[in-house]
Formats: C-alpha cells, structure tokens, sequence
C-alpha cells in the first residue's frame, strides 16, 4: 500500500477552537497560553482496490478550490479518483473538506464518486448536542447525500479489509481504522492517537473527552502495532506523520 501525507501546514489552536497558520518564522509563545501546536494532515492510501482519503482536513479554500483539492492534485491524484473516504469524526479540523460551495453557491459532497463512511451516531450528535468543533452547516448535505455510507455498529468490515472500531475517546463517537492487504497493517487512530510522541507517553489530554481512555487505548495500540509491525498515521504530527519513517 502506498501512502500519501496531504499537508495542510501548521496551526494553533486555543481554547477559542480556532486554527491560526503557524510558520517557521512564528513563535509558540507569542500565541495565547496554552496555544498547541498542531499539523493538519490527511491521508490518501492506494491499495490494489481503492484509492482511501482518511479524514477531509480544514477545507480551506486558495482562489475558489478546496486547499485539499489542491493537496491532491499536487500529487497528480484526481479527486474524482478517491473511491472511499473515511472519517473518524467530524471536529471541524477533520471534516472540513466534506463538502463545498458550487459555481451556483449550492453545497454538494467534494467526493461525489466515494463512499463517505460515518459514523451515524456521530453526526447525530453533531447536529443534536454538537459544540464549536463542529461547522454544522458544511455537514448538513452528509445527511442527504446518496454515497454516504452510515456507520452504527461500535466494531465493523467494509470490504472485507478496513475495519473500524468506535473508542469514545477524543469524541463520544471517534471511531479508528485499521486497513490490512498482503500482509501490512496501516492505522489511523485520528485524534484519539494524534501524535507520536503521545504513544511514547502516559499523556492525558484536557481536550478529550474521555482523556484518560485515551491514553490507555493509545499504550495498547502502541504495544500491539510494535508487535504487528503496523505503520502508524498521525494526522496532527508536525514531524511525524507516517511511523516507521518510511525514509
């Protein structure tokens, strides 16, 4: 399998929830206290039968087109080649690029040829109790959108080679991937396993809502992906986005 790194840059984000481009030249104590850090990053896998976009990023738009879009086609990737997109939940740092505004100023799914899969009870939550994390706005076409593929099981298949299970941890409803063909094992733990350095460590996080299962989920992963020889994919790693380093 092969796997692409779709960065979006770097941000931080406060208590505020809001994401501010963070450059080289920037410093971290110059941002509100308690400012983190973070890389924006989806991922797109080829494997012999689909091409996987795993979470949709921020969705900012650079002169009327997607910066995912962009991303894509910076790697000669086709968006109407994406076959399945997967999320793991729909904070607005990970879903951003769902959806988009149209010539006519009518929002469609960006993905119309993938199956987006979902997890239903997730999104219920978006729109029932959700808070800041999510722009509901940009998910409402999920809700109508024929190639949506919702998700109610905790543990699941989809085709028979990705399997997701629902952990409760970084959102009441965050689900995680495992993606397994010819004997490799890729996973995307999202933001409950956002960053390497958090595996490594007893670390729990305020922003969760479950910190402390968190932290037990990401040491148990850590053990059985070192055993498994999995590659690890880490969506807010500045420096490390794809563990083993494949270079």
């Amino acid at each position: 399998m092969k796997i692409i790194p779709l960065s979006e840059g770097s941000f931080t984000v406060d208590q505020s929830k809001r994401f501010i481009p963070f450059t080289k030249e920037d410093a971290l104590g110059n941002r509100t206290p308690g400012s983190l850090l973070v890389e924006i990053q989806p991922f797109v896998i080829q494997t012999s039968r689909d091409l996987l976009l795993l979470d949709t990023g921020l969705g900012f738009a650079g002169q009327g087109t997607l910066q995912l879009y962009d991303n894509l086609l910076a790697h000669d990737i086709n968006p109407a080649d994406i076959s399945k997109v997967l999320m793991t939940h729909l904070h607005k740092d990970h879903a951003g690029g769902v959806s988009l505004l149209d010539d006519l100023q009518q929002r469609r799914v960006a993905f119309p040829n993938a199956t987006y899969y979902i997890q239903q009870r997730e999104m219920d939550y978006a729109f029932e109790k959700g808070d800041s994390s999510y722009i509901t706005s940009e998910l409402e076409v999920l809700k109508t959108a024929p190639n949506v593929q919702p998700l109610n099981e905790d543990t699941g298949t989809i085709d028979n080679y990705i399997t997701y299970e629902v952990t409760g941890g970084h959102s009441i409803f965050h689900q995680v991937f495992w993606i397994e063909e010819e004997g490799e094992t890729i996973f995307f733990g999202g933001d409950d396993a956002p960053q390497l350095q958090q595996m490594k460590s007893r670390f729990v996080a305020k922003y969760d809502y479950n910190g402390k299962k968190c932290m037990e989920l990401r040491q148990q992963w850590w053990e059985k992906g070192n055993a498994g020889h999995w590659t690890f994919l880490f969506y807010h790693d500045v420096q490390n986005p794809v563990w083993p380093n494949p270079e």
